[in-house]
Parts: structure tokens; C-alpha cells; sequence
């Protein structure tokens, strides 16, 4: 039986041996000055809506982190998939961002072909906070609860209307889920972000919507709009008069909206934790958690994994809950 030298293979790889040492020699440096330039967060509805909000709160905070501009891009359409497609198929170098919402995790479901994968197409690198929404109507309609809604909604089937920010956008799923458990015919009418569809409301084009309290609620205190319950299960800071769902008759109704970063896939983990610990940091300071708290907003941090667990739990609940309302974006 022959033996081979243990050292005799080792000249023949010495050449790879050196050239990777020479990659990471060079990726090192690169990796340690991230970022050198500023890094665009990009926002798949329309400036002035929740996710802009929160988007434009979050890179002014990041930015300072990192001590570099992160300037959010909007591009609106196909319910925030236009920005998901455009992010996935950037450069992994995290210099483009994601600033995802619950949206995107619906989307796996209400869309046959959303254009990209939110589990294989990304790297997780944080979530930022939660945000109830709020049912919301034009205060010409002669309502004062959820159950006067619904008894002027059944007694003028098919003639009231409810806007959204978009379809597949979780307060498009909240108002399908409505009208599903209150059985009105009424009819959706989507908009490119909650700003428009906020004018829409004011102006009288629709009968009421579902949105997050930060963009409705000035409307609501200005008399422009008549709010009617809030989504979550619990009563809300920002207004703790105002009944829940479940307390107008809805017991299992339970929408909030989730935001948070995503990088696209192949990021290098060194990036995708560097930003993560300059988001958690962000949503640490107490002057932005009295401030977010004050417009409804529940900051949250976590890791890159525990976020796309996160996610991943998200599109399991919002995939049975899509199918049985019927709503579609086809």
C-alpha cells in the first residue's frame, strides 16, 4: 500500500490559495468603507402615504447612523410590485433597498405572477414598527358606527364605494375582508398610494376606506373624515375612544400594516447586519419612539433572521385570507 505525502498536493493549489486570498484582501477594505455613497430606499406608493412616512422617518435615521445620505426613490404600481421587481433585480452591493410592507407578502398570493419571490429574491435586514389601520368615511355619508355603515350600505347595494391605496395593499384585503363578514355590496376602487386615495374620500369620489392611522388621522381632527373603528384588537393611544372591529361586531377582525428593509439577494451579510444595527439603533432613540407612538406607530426591531422568519410567517397568514375573500388583482 502506497501512501501520498500530505504536503505533496499543496504547491499545485498555492495559485487559488493566493488569489483568494487577494479577493478577500480587496473585499475586505470595500466591505469596512460601506457606505461611500448614498444608498436609495426605495417605496412602491406614492409620496405622502404610511410607507413614504415611515420610509423617509427611517433613512433620516439610518443616514445618521451610517453618516451617508439614504435618499428614498418612490416608484409606484402594481401594488408596491414595481418597486419589489426593481429592487430584486439591483446590484447586491446595498446600495438599493427595499422599504417593504405587509403588502408584499399579500401580494405572493393575490397576484398569479407578483414578478419576483419575497423569500429567495431578498436578504432581510430589519423590521421597523407595525401601524393599525383605521374604517374611515366621508362625513356626507349620514354614519356614526360601524353597524350604521352597514345598515346604509345594505339599504343602497352596489351604489357606496371604498377606496385603497392599491390593490393587494392590506387595507384593500381589510376592506374586501368587511365587506365579506358584513355581506354589502359595495365596490372597490383602487388608488396609486393613500394620499390619493385620502383626496378621493374627502372629496366625495368614495363612501369610506381603510388606512393607517398616520395619513387619515389629520382629516379625522380637521372634520374631513368620520372615523369609525380601528383594526387592531386592541384600542389605539392616538384614540382611545375609538371602538375596535371587534367591538363594533367583527370579532375576528385583526389588520395592522408591518414595515420594514429588505436588501436584494447575494447582499453580503457584513452589509445586511451593518444596516440592521444602524435601523435597530434608529428605532432605540427615545425621541423617535414618542414621536412614532404619538401618530399610532408600535416601533419594532429585530435581526435579519428573526425577519425573515417574520416574513415568512406573514405570507402563511395572508395567504388563506386573500384566497377566502375573494379579492384578485387580475
Amino acid at each position: 500500500m502506497h501512501f501520498i505525502p500530505l504536503l505533496q498536493g499543496i504547491p499545485a493549489i498555492r495559485p487559488m490559495l493566493a488569489l483568494s486570498m487577494a479577493a478577500a484582501s480587496l473585499a475586505s477594505p470595500a466591505l469596512a468603507a460601506y457606505p461611500e455613497r448614498p444608498i436609495s430606499l426605495v417605496v412602491g406608493f406614492a409620496a405622502g402615504g404610511p410607507t413614504d412616512t415611515m420610509a423617509r422617518v427611517i433613512a433620516n435615521e439610518i443616514g445618521a447612523e451610517l453618516k451617508q445620505s439614504v435618499v428614498v426613490e418612490n416608484k409606484p404600481g402594481a401594488g408596491s410590485n414595481v418597486a419589489a421587481q426593481y429592487v430584486a433585480r439591483a446590484k447586491p452591493d446595498g446600495y438599493t433597498l427595499l422599504m417593504v410592507a405587509v403588502t408584499s407578502a399579500i401580494n405572493q398570493t393575490l397576484y398569479a405572477k407578483p414578478g419576483f419571490n419575497l423569500q429567495t429574491d431578498f436578504e432581510p435586514v430589519g423590521i421597523a414598527g407595525k401601524i393599525p389601520s383605521v374604517l374611515v368615511v366621508n362625513p356626507e355619508i349620514p354614519v356614526k358606527s360601524v353597524k350604521e355603515l352597514v345598515d346604509h350600505a345594505k339599504a343602497n347595494p352596489g351604489k357606496l364605494t371604498f377606496g385603497s391605496s392599491g390593490n393587494g395593499t392590506s387595507v384593500h384585503i381589510a376592506g374586501e375582508m368587511f365587506k365579506t363578514a358584513a355581506k354589502i355590496d359595495v365596490i372597490h376602487v383602487p388608488y396609486r398610494g393613500s394620499a390619493p386615495a385620502g383626496t378621493a374620500l374627502v372629496g366625495g369620489q368614495i363612501s369610506f376606506l381603510f388606512d393607517n392611522v398616520p395619513t387619515v388621522w389629520p382629516f379625522v381632527e380637521s372634520g374631513r373624515m368620520r372615523a369609525l373603528a380601528v383594526t387592531t384588537r386592541q384600542r389605539i393611544d392616538a384614540a382611545p375612544n375609538l371602538p375596535t372591529m371587534a367591538e363594533s361586531g367583527f370579532p375576528d377582525f385583526d389588520v395592522s400594516s408591518w414595515y420594514g428593509v429588505i436588501a436584494p439577494a447575494k447582499t453580503p451579510p457584513e452589509i445586511t447586519q451593518k444596516l440592521s444595527e444602524a435601523l435597530q439603533k434608529a428605532l432605540a432613540k427615545p425621541e423617535l419612539q414618542t414621536r412614532m407612538k404619538g401618530l399610532g406607530v408600535v416601533l419594532e426591531s429585530s435581526t435579519p433572521a428573526s425577519f425573515g422568519r417574520f416574513i415568512q410567517a406573514e405570507i402563511n397568514r395572508w395567504g388563506p385570507i386573500v384566497k377566502a375573500s375573494g379579492a384578485s388583482a387580475e
